[in-house]
């Protein structure tokens, strides 16, 4: 059995096969996700398991260059949007797009992690930076 980290082998199999500058998507309940795209659906109810929740242990695993957010986020969710900044810091760049084209961005990642959050627009993509 795994030690350390993701114990979801779905995430886990994802994230080992990421290099750099791949995107991969922690969603809400509601964000549409494209037939070409691998889906992870870890949702159990509403707010279970949680946006952030899901960003931090994701991140964990994870060398992040940069971050997509859809514009809309800061004025209609301050609260996770606030959060997400605080959990990169300075560190990474953040580049905000309109949510019609966040939607239509995912259709590059290599997956979309579906989690139970039911706040509106809380989803990120995540670019990967190169870990040498």
């Amino acid at each position: 059995m795994k030690k350390n980290g993701i114990v979801n082998s779905d995430i886990s199999s994802v994230l080992s096969y990421m290099r750099h500058t791949d995107l991969i998507c922690i969603s809400d309940l509601g964000l549409p996700c494209p037939d070409n795209v691998n889906t992870i659906d870890i949702s159990l109810k509403f707010g279970v398991p949680s946006f952030v929740d899901v960003l931090k242990e994701v991140i964990n695993d994870m060398k992040v260059e940069s971050i997509i957010l859809a514009e809309e986020i800061k004025s209609n969710n301050a609260d996770v949007h606030n959060e997400i900044l605080s959990i990169f810091g300075k560190d990474v760049s953040v580049q905000y797009i309109s949510h019609s084209d966040f939607k239509k961005k995912t259709s590059n990642c290599k997956a979309i992690i579906r989690t139970g959050e039911n706040t509106p627009y809380s989803n990120i993509i995540i670019k990967s930076a190169c870990i040498f």
